[in-house]
């Protein structure tokens, strides 16, 4: 609903008015009231009237006035008020009107606004103004699916937003629905407690509208719908537990097919059609747990096992590639970006690689223990480690650039987004980098500049950081001290506590309107208060 006129806090925002009130009353009538002779000369009187001078005609006025009783002055005020009213708006040419609203930037004004009268009312359908609000309050990233961690979504491109098969774009309409949803995170939406379907430890998670999918140390991988919570399905053929999975598809009305791929300790890696549930290959070849994986698309998939080794398959037609070797202990982490693919490993060490022909580019020595997260855009890489510092790393000549300091106990979580800045009074984009660590802390630090300055430094849980994730609106993370914590990554504030406090919090990942969170919870209501693992969908667009 649109923000109410007389209700400043409101958060809501729906349509405006379509039929305002009108800003004059209803029209006095001027007759002069009938005396006791009918044929007084009113026409005469009014024609000698017009004849007198301006100053003539003042005088005489005001000698009326003062022969007035107070019930004539009253009627005479109700007579002259509303023709004294002047709708500057309505007198202006439309260009300079809209200049005018275009300097009003809060929401529940241009509702009051909307209200004040039709030609007002009018004026606030113009898509300019909200075209231009939709920029400023950075409504124009369109999400196709939930980005997994470590992905940068795209910067804001309203363009890129519609398919060209679809209705023109209405501005208005997308600043109401958005506007609605950020107030609905921030005060709470409807939430989807999903109690059964989930047996033991949760690896992996991922989700888009259509689905959620759990990996699970109990060789299962669970299938949600995400709009019910009810499930779909339950995927079994592991013969170990599910350790890694990630899907692809469903967002190209010419290629609807969701490819998901799985892998754990049984050493084999599964590819499945997400839709159907159906089986498609079994890529062999692993001698050890596969611990992470990584998709570049529904065809690329790269693999890093404690085998120290990684591979790289191409899953449309179920075979290998490359193998990669060189890492002298587990591979624990990886990500890609077009045909960049780096890994770290427990051997300290991590490594760039071509992702076409699989060679060695470049080996980052440097880090005293274990590897734990990595991360890169293509230029740069940044690894997390067990000596609780990051180093960032030059794609091109593997070149150290910087360590960053400030966590104290490993850095297990690692990720790019991108932000707004004002820079001179100019808003413009910037790169961040989000690490969270094993000491509760978040800290986000300016990617894009040379210094990597810490932008921020947020004591956000009372133990280690589980899972995090990030967009240019809102930063949402999960702690082992089981709570979940809504954040503004612009200036750290904590907006508020997202749910209940857990005994564990799993995963997590959220998209423009849902948050998908998955906890273990002890069950007071049980005989022997026994755990549990839960699934809790919020839904923000109510």
């Amino acid at each position: 609903m649109f923000i109410s006129a007389t209700n400043q806090e409101s958060t809501s925002f729906g349509s405006l008015p379509d039929t305002p009130p009108s800003s004059s009353p209803p029209p006095v009538s001027t007759a002069l009231c009938a005396t006791s002779s009918p044929a007084f000369p009113f026409d005469q009187l009014k024609g000698t009237f017009l004849q007198l001078s301006t100053h003539q005609q003042e005088q005489l006025l005001a000698d009326i006035i003062d022969q007035c009783d107070h019930t004539q002055l009253a009627y005479l005020h109700n007579l002259i008020a509303p023709r004294l009213k002047v709708d500057f708006l309505k007198r202006l040419p439309m260009e300079i009107a809209l200049t005018i609203l275009s300097h009003i930037d809060h929401p529940t004004t241009l509702a009051r606004i909307a209200c004040v009268s039709r030609h007002w009312n009018k004026l606030l359908k113009d898509e300019s103004i909200w075209k231009r609000l939709c920029a400023k309050y950075h409504y124009d990233v369109q999400y196709h699916h939930m980005y997994p961690r470590g992905a940068l979504p795209p910067r804001p491109s309203i363009s890129a937003m519609v398919p060209a098969s679809l209705p023109p774009l209405s501005y208005r309409a997308l600043f109401q629905r958005k506007y609605s949803l950020n107030g609905t995170w921030k005060t709470g939406g409807r939430i989807n407690y999903v109690e059964n379907g989930l047996e033991g430890l949760v690896t992996s998670l991922q989700c888009d509208d259509k689905y959620i999918v759990i990996g699970c140390d109990n060789h299962r991988i669970e299938v949600f719908d995400t709009a019910t919570g009810c499930k779909v399905r339950t995927l079994v053929g592991h013969e170990g537990g599910v350790w890694a999975l990630e899907f692809k598809g469903g967002d190209d009305p010419l290629d609807p097919d969701r490819i998901l791929v799985s892998a754990g300790c049984d050493r084999d890696v599964r590819v499945w059609n997400l839709d159907t549930g159906e089986l498609l290959h079994v890529l062999s070849g692993h001698s050890q747990t596969v611990r992470c994986l990584k998709m570049k698309d529904k065809r690329t998939l790269v693999t890093g096992s404690r085998d120290f080794s990684l591979r790289i398959w191409d899953i449309e037609q179920g075979k290998l590639l490359h193998v990669l070797l060189g890492h002298q202990q587990s591979i624990r982490c990886l990500d890609i970006c077009d045909n960049i693919l780096v890994s770290g490993s427990y051997d300290s060490t991590a490594r760039v690689w071509d992702l076409t022909t699989g060679r060695l580019l470049h080996v980052l020595s440097g880090h005293q223990s274990q590897i734990y997260s990595i991360v890169t855009d293509g230029v740069k890489v940044a690894t997390g480690s067990f000596a609780t510092h990051i180093r960032i790393w030059s794609v091109a000549t593997g070149e150290c650039l910087a360590v960053l300091h400030g966590h104290t106990s490993l850095v297990g979580q690692l990720e790019l987004v991108s932000l707004p800045h004002t820079v001179n009074g100019q808003q413009e984009w910037r790169t961040a980098l989000i690490s969270g660590g094993a000491d509760g802390c978040i800290r986000i630090w300016d990617w894009d500049a040379e210094g990597f300055e810490c932008l921020q430094r947020i004591s956000a849980h009372d133990n280690s950081i589980t899972c995090i994730q990030t967009d240019h609106r809102w930063m949402l993370s999960g702690g082992n001290d089981g709570r979940i914590k809504l954040w503004n990554p612009i200036d750290g504030r904590l907006i508020r506590t997202l749910t209940a406090p857990a005994k564990l919090v799993w995963k997590l990942q959220f998209n423009e309107s849902k948050a998908i969170l998955v906890m273990q919870r002890t069950l007071d209501a049980s005989p022997d208060r026994s755990d549990q693992t839960v699934l809790e969908i919020h839904n923000f667009d109510l």
